[in-house]
């Protein structure tokens, strides 16, 4: 298939006179076969400085990841020598899982849940933490359950269930997340040009989080092993049921959902 579009060049036979026109596209064709070489070599150099500078990126990242979970340990080592409670600091960064369909919705909480992108049915997607969200997630709790992501948690959904939204609003393709080249084509702009960038930037909910969530597809996931326990209870109550805050407890449930 690759032949079809090579550059052929034409090879006079010997004692036998080249006419001038054949001499231009003798000439042309190894200037362009020249100028094809180039770029395939350019390219190629691009594409391996941007792996490697991605691994020494990815090697940062796990000392940083390692050094916060030392420095948590620490620190909890020191209250608890001195008698207290280490509190850790807020979380950044919610998992909302859709555990209800769409039998009596009221038409407030469906224009939140339309504005989380939790549309259907064991949907997920990540949500910054502010005022205005922890408002909106209250008024949907009977419909969602959410808590705080671990990175294990968000590596495995992008890596497993990752899909990314590309093209024009209206028109989006949900493209399936097996290279960096679709992350640093549609998020190199914002320093992001592969997946671990992309992990990165959702767990420490950076300066581009919200242009790195919107390029994720929302993740759709299966009915958690097991099942669930009781969706009409909220999981805070004495009797225990699966809407609302699980705090980090999210995680044992996404576990058993993808």
């Amino acid at each position: 298939m690759a032949d079809r579009y090579s550059v052929k060049l034409l090879r006079p036979m010997e004692g036998v006179p080249v006419p001038e026109r054949t001499k231009t596209k003798i000439a042309r064709d190894v200037k362009l076969l020249n100028k094809m070489k180039q770029a395939k070599e350019a390219h190629a150099k691009k594409v391996h400085a941007q792996r490697h500078a991605l691994k020494m990126r990815t090697y940062k990242y796990v000392s940083e990841y390692r050094k916060e979970r030392e420095n948590l340990i620490k620190l909890k080592r020191e209250a608890k020598a001195k008698g207290g409670f280490y509190k850790e600091p807020e979380a950044k960064v919610i998992l909302a899982t859709r555990i209800k369909g769409i039998n009596k919705l009221a038409p407030k909480p469906k224009m939140i849940l339309r504005l989380f992108r939790l549309r259907q049915l064991h949907n997920a997607v990540f949500i910054k933490v502010n005022k205005a969200t922890i408002e909106m997630l209250k008024a949907v709790q009977p419909f969602i359950t959410y808590g705080y992501p671990t990175l294990k948690t968000i590596r495995q959904l992008i890596y497993k269930r990752g899909y990314a939204k590309v093209g024009k609003p209206g028109a989006h393709s949900r493209i399936r997340l097996q290279a960096n080249d679709i992350v640093s084509q549609h998020l190199g702009k914002y320093g992001i040009h592969g997946v671990e960038d992309l992990v990165h930037e959702i767990y420490t909910c950076g300066p581009y989080f919200k242009q790195a969530n919107n390029f994720l597809w929302p993740f759709k996931l299966n009915s958690p092993r097991k099942g669930f326990t009781s969706k009409r209870h909220g999981y805070n109550e004495p009797r225990k049921g699966d809407w609302g805050n699980r705090e980090e407890m999210i995680n044992e449930l996404v576990q058993r959902m993808i």
